[in-house]
């Protein structure tokens, strides 16, 4: 049948197909934004450079993203949605049962993805700087994680109350430095001996009570 003995249809087509223009726009100014930024840095890269690599105009990245740091905002959520979308146990869960080995599982899991991540997470902590939504939206990611460790502390009910903020504390600040390092440089030491090592001192810090 043609679309044109069925008015409503076509019409329902063309939305579809704007949709999934639209979308398609939004998609590669994401991923332009990202190389660009990978390349020249947060600072330097501008809107307008964004727009020109996508093959677009200033006026349609507005249309997508209120600015520069609501674009890194979105970034962040991928990055998010990568780092948790195959989290089985959970952090917390994992935390709670105390186990050495799920412990380096799971960092093991993180390591590996981190090659994925970084250019995200690059971008984002150069953006923090001048972009406080950005440091707002990361400070509250980090205060997630934190919080899933304290969880899985406070569920297994190991270590005196008091101090089991401060040992999810510490622990994801351990892991939190060598990710940032890892970014910036790749690895600085063999991958094995770190996540030995960082799996020691998580394991001191939230398993051995």
């Amino acid at each position: 049948m043609l679309l044109r003995e069925f008015p409503q249809c076509k019409v329902s087509h063309m939305a579809t197909l704007r949709e999934a223009q639209k979308q398609q726009t939004r998609r590669l100014l994401l991923d332009t934004g990202l190389a660009l930024i990978g390349e020249k840095g947060y600072a330097s890269t501008t809107i307008d450079d964004i727009a020109a690599a996508a093959g677009t105009t200033r006026t349609t990245f507005y249309l997508h993203f209120a600015s520069k740091a609501a674009l890194i905002k979105e970034l962040l959520a991928e990055a998010d949605a990568i780092l948790t979308a195959e989290d089985d146990p959970s952090l917390a869960a994992v935390v709670k049962s105390g186990d050495p080995e799920l412990v380096r599982d799971w960092l093991g899991h993180k390591f590996d993805q981190w090659s994925t991540v970084g250019p995200y997470l690059l971008a984002a902590h150069q953006a923090e700087a001048s972009e406080p939504e950005v440091a707002a939206t990361i400070a509250s990611w980090f205060d997630g994680t934190i919080a899933a460790i304290r969880s899985g502390l406070d569920e297994a009910h190991r270590f005196d109350e008091q101090t089991r903020w401060a040992r999810s504390a510490l622990a994801f600040g351990q892991f939190e430095f060598v990710s940032r390092r890892f970014f910036s440089r790749g690895w600085e030491v063999d991958r094995q001996v770190l996540l030995t090592t960082l799996t020691d001192s998580w394991c001191h810090l939230l398993v051995q009570d």
